[in-house]
């Protein structure tokens, strides 16, 4: 998330109740996640198994429960007994829960020649370009962006949290919600089917790339990022953080995990579990997935077992 304008960091550590150390002349431009920063934003960390990681991210500014650390030249860091409580408070400063009274936004806008069917909630700050067909009972929720000559069907909802937990056991609420202030990005000639689901990225964007098409009940997690031209068929679910370049085609029931990066062309058939990153222009099957003509190869020899297994009973 990008902050309104820069802010100095002695005003964030004043919000925060931290102690500021290294850079402390300089300001911060955004928060965000340790896979998504970038010069000028925080970040923040609250395990020593991360600590160096996240110094030498790009991140320019740490909070941090320690300290004990190298400052790397120009970064600074907030120390503070609480990093994530910090973080919620950051957030829900720049990006506080808005409730709305409307269906339709006042802050949001429609482009020319879209249409909006009844029972359609639309939040605050969304932006719907040109020619779009939003069918009834859609939520779009706050921050969407969505280009031209967009479909989405019936019953799905667009920008909902991200399914991403804090985690700590010596407390009695062990999963905490990282509270989300990211978005999701709809490019042009996007196509989403009926009840499908698109969380918005935690800290940064979910982005669904132009030319598109997805099937029914397709479940798209935070910050995932996705090509242009992709094709997927119902049930696809794609976890946290995983990017698919142009072209990948995804039959039903396909699982990705989290944080792979799934290249052009790939086509994965139904009901594969895949948990290992993909080339370019290759075929996979099963679970775990593998190259499917060595996957089908191996279910020939498969079936054959009992009549291989009866040969040598009789040689006996």
């Amino acid at each position: 998330m990008k902050f309104p304008s820069p802010v100095s960091l002695q005003w964030i550590a004043d919000l925060i109740g931290a102690e500021v150390s290294g850079n402390i002349s300089a300001s911060a431009t955004g928060i965000n996640e340790i896979h998504r920063v970038e010069t000028g934003d925080l970040c923040f960390v609250d395990h020593p198994k991360y600590y160096n990681k996240c110094i030498n991210s790009a991140a320019s500014f740490i909070i941090i429960n320690t300290p004990e650390v190298n400052i790397p030249e120009g970064k600074a860091i907030l120390v503070i007994n609480e990093p994530f409580e910090a973080y919620l408070k950051i957030v829900n400063h720049f990006r506080p829960f808005v409730p709305s009274a409307k269906s339709i936004s006042d802050s949001s806008s429609v482009g020319k020649g879209s249409v909006i069917m009844p029972n359609t909630f639309i939040g605050n700050h969304v932006t719907i370009g040109n020619d779009c067909i939003i069918h009834p009972n859609v939520t779009i929720l706050d921050y969407t962006q969505i280009g031209n000559n967009v479909v989405i069907q019936a019953g799905s909802v667009i920008g909902s949290d991200a399914f991403y937990y804090n985690t700590k056991k010596n407390r009695d609420v062990w999963y905490k919600r990282m509270q989300s202030c990211g978005n999701v990005v709809i490019e042009d000639d996007v196509e989403i089917g009926a009840c499908c689901t698109i969380d918005r990225g935690v800290t940064a964007e979910t982005r669904i790339g132009a030319g598109t098409k997805m099937d029914n009940q397709v479940h798209i997690a935070h910050d995932v990022v996705i090509g242009k031209n992709c094709l997927f068929a119902a049930q696809v679910a794609i976890a946290g953080g995983t990017t698919l370049k142009n072209g990948v085609t995804l039959w039903g029931q396909v699982g990705l995990s989290k944080t792979l990066t799934i290249g052009n062309n790939v086509t994965v058939l139904a009901q594969s579990g895949v948990g290992k990153d993909l080339e370019d222009n290759t075929v996979h099957w099963g679970s775990p997935s593998e190259d499917a003509l060595t996957k089908k190869r191996e279910l020939i020899w498969v079936k054959r077992i009992p009549e291989l297994w009866k040969k040598v009973m009789e040689k006996k």
